[in-house]
Order: C-alpha cells, then sequence, then structure tokens
C-alpha cells in the first residue's frame, strides 16, 4: 500500500506541475465571455492573467523557505485547499472585484506549490537520474502553458466557469494525493532555514539565467504572434496552432533533454541551449515563410528546456540545507525577468522587427555565459556514485 502511495505521490508532483501554468493561462481564451459576465472589456477582463501573475511572481521570494520551514508536504496540501477554495470563489463569482481576489490567492497558492514540488522531485530522485525527472516535470510545466488556452476556450463555449469547477476538484485531488515524504537531516539549520540561504550570489545569478531563458525563448509567443499576423496574416487559430509548437516539442523531447543534462551536466546543456536559442531567433527573425517560422519556433520549445532543465538542475544539486528557498528565488527572478519582455521588446519591435528578435537572440548568445554561475564540482558535472 505504501509502495502504490508513494507511487501516487510521485505522479501528483508531475500533475502538479501542469497545474501551475495551466490556472495561470485558463483566461486567455476566455476574456471575451469574462467581459460579457461582468460587463466590461475584453481588455479590461485581460487583468485577471495579471491579478494571477504578479502574486505568484512576488510570494515566490520568501515561499520557498517558509514551506522548508512549515515542513514541504504540509504546505503543498494546504496550499491545494486553498487554490481549490479560490477556484471555487472564481466559478461563483458574480462581480469582478470578488473574481479578481480569487484568482490572486489562486496564484499566492501556486506560488508556494511550484518551487516545493521541485524541491520534493530532487529529494525522491536519484542524483544521477535528476535532469531527466527535471526534463519531464519542465515539459509538463511547457504542456499546462500551451493547452490552458486551448482548454480554457473549450469551455468557455459551454460556460466559461466549468474550467474552474474543474480546476477545483483537480486541486483537491492533487490535496488528497500529496507529496513524497521526504527525508532531510535534523538539526535547527536544516528544519528552519532562513531566507539568507536562499538569497545567494550563485542563486540570483542561475535566476537570471532562468528569466534570459525564459523572457528571450518561450516569452517571447506574442511577438512571433505579432510577426505571423504582420507579415503573413494568420488568423487567430492559426496563430494559436503555430505557437503551440514550443509546448509540443518540450514535451515529446523531454526525456532526451533530461538525459543530456545527466550525461554532460547541467551548465553545458544551459550554454548549448541559450547558443540554440540565439541562433533560433535570428532565424525567426530573417525567415521568408511562416512554415519555416513554425519549425525554429518548435525548435525554441527545446531551447526553453535546455536552458530551465540545466538551471533547475544545477540549483538543487547545489543547495542542501534550503532546496526549496533557492528554487523559490530562481523562479521568481525568472517570472519577474520574462515579465519584462512585452514591455522591451515590442516598441522595438513596432519600430523595426527584425531589431526585436536580434536583441533577445544577443541577450541568450552574449548575456548568458557571463551570467551563469562558475561550476562548481559538485554541482557542474554529471551525478555518479560519489553522489548517491
Amino acid at each position: 500500500m505504501n509502495g502504490r502511495r508513494g507511487a501516487a505521490a510521485r505522479a501528483g508532483l508531475y500533475a502538479g506541475a501542469f497545474l501551475g501554468p495551466f490556472g495561470g493561462g485558463i483566461t486567455v481564451a476566455m476574456l471575451p465571455e469574462l467581459g460579457t459576465s461582468f460587463g466590461i472589456s475584453a481588455a479590461t477582463a485581460s487583468v485577471s492573467v495579471t491579478a494571477y501573475l504578479v502574486p505568484f511572481a512576488a510570494v515566490m521570494l520568501v515561499s520557498g523557505t517558509l514551506g522548508e520551514r512549515w515542513g514541504r508536504h504540509r504546505t503543498v496540501v494546504v496550499a491545494y485547499l486553498v487554490y481549490a477554495v479560490a477556484s471555487i470563489v472564481a466559478a461563483v463569482s458574480t462581480v469582478l472585484p470578488v473574481f479578481l481576489a480569487a484568482r490572486a490567492v489562486q496564484g499566492l497558492a501556486n506560488g508556494f506549490t511550484s518551487p516545493l514540488l521541485l524541491a520534493a522531485l530532487a529529494g525522491a530522485t536519484a542524483p544521477e537520474l535528476l535532469g531527466r525527472a527535471l526534463g519531464w516535470f519542465g515539459s509538463l510545466q511547457a504542456a499546462g502553458q500551451t493547452s490552458a488556452p486551448l482548454l480554457g476556450g473549450v469551455a468557455a463555449e459551454l460556460d466559461w466557469r466549468y474550467a474552474f469547477w474543474g480546476v477545483a476538484l483537480v486541486a483537491l485531488g492533487l490535496a488528497v494525493v500529496g507529496i513524497p515524504a521526504e527525508e532531510r537531516p535534523r538539526g535547527p539549520d536544516v528544519s528552519r532555514p532562513s531566507l539568507r540561504s536562499a538569497w545567494q550570489a550563485d542563486v540570483l545569478r542561475a535566476g537570471i539565467v532562468a528569466a534570459l531563458g525564459w523572457g528571450c525563448l518561450s516569452g517571447l509567443n506574442f511577438l512571433v504572434a505579432l510577426r505571423v499576423e504582420d507579415a503573413f496574416g494568420l488568423g487567430a487559430g492559426q496563430r494559436g496552432l503555430l505557437l503551440t509548437g514550443l509546448g509540443v516539442a518540450g514535451l515529446l523531447t523531454a526525456r532526451l533533454i533530461g538525459g543530456a543534462v545527466d550525461r554532460i551536466g547541467p551548465r553545458r546543456c544551459v550554454l548549448i541551449g541559450a547558443g540554440l536559442g540565439g541562433v533560433l531567433l535570428i532565424g525567426i527573425g530573417f525567415a521568408p515563410v511562416v512554415w519555416l517560422i513554425a519549425v525554429l519556433w518548435a525548435l525554441a520549445g527545446v531551447a526553453t528546456q535546455l536552458v530551465l532543465v540545466g538551471v533547475n538542475t544545477l540549483v538543487l544539486r547545489g543547495s542542501t540545507t534550503n532546496p526549496g528557498g533557492s528554487m523559490s528565488v530562481v523562479q521568481a527572478v525568472r517570472f519577474g525577468g520574462g515579465a519584462l519582455s512585452p514591455m522591451l521588446v515590442t516598441p522595438v519591435y513596432h519600430a523595426d522587427p527584425l531589431p526585436a528578435f536580434l536583441l533577445p537572440a544577443t541577450l541568450l548568445l552574449v548575456a548568458v555565459p557571463v551570467a551563469l554561475p562558475p561550476g562548481a564540482a559538485g554541482i557542474d558535472r554529471p551525478a555518479g556514485p560519489a553522489d548517491k
């Protein structure tokens, strides 16, 4: 029975990876319906995305460390229950302020689950297999991000509230399943890790690399959408299908990417992903036909996963006393930095489309190698028997 429960808890880790980004993006395709329900424009309804993402990114500055103090299992279960209640409140909301408050609470709850799920996955995985496990985790996050508009739109065809009832049921199920039991050394420094233990220079540098990988690759979906609309006249459905290729490619290559991280080391994979991503963005900027953009954008999903899985592995292998706190800081910097991407790149695109792709490509090719923490022997080599 314990074996079955342990297997279910491990499966719950991956399901949680999908739920977070899925819940964040579920309103993207139902903005007109939300506007109709609350008597506002679809453009105003887009604040439902911001209401989720801002608390999500902000709370991760401290959530991982607090979760390590309180206990990962307890914190994750409570966060799922809060997420479920907030989803139910969103489903029954009749006024916009209540709906937005529910979205904010969803974001706060997800801010506690995401870093602790990564830490729990690292604790339940042999060091030599960590890259592969994180590859699957990252691919399911990408799948949640790319499928949210599709499934949210389908639900909105009937009633947008069904989407939130469904998310609430999933969160309740995950609360029942929980996460694998944690095995941590005893001691005051371990039981009550400090915030300072997560805010290390190398952790912050890893977060900057994650922000560049996110903001300059998968975070540029809006830029690719603008390009194919302006240059080739693609409609909304065609644009959505093209953009989905990034998540699909990341999902299909998860095992390959994770295996590469385990074999050649996370730092090399980050550098390979950043170099590949820079070349792909240059290609998208110059591509004369839409099918080539579709292919290059799908390959960008592989580059994104190489960077993000490499960063996560690097941090989790290097953090022993506060892995959840370290991961929460990295994720906070990642999403906070990625949020700047539209603000910085969109004005460049409107002035001249090509430099809008060359700028993030240059950041990947130049800034990532500079920001990447130097490889220490314990975190920048493929794990071997000595790590077990």
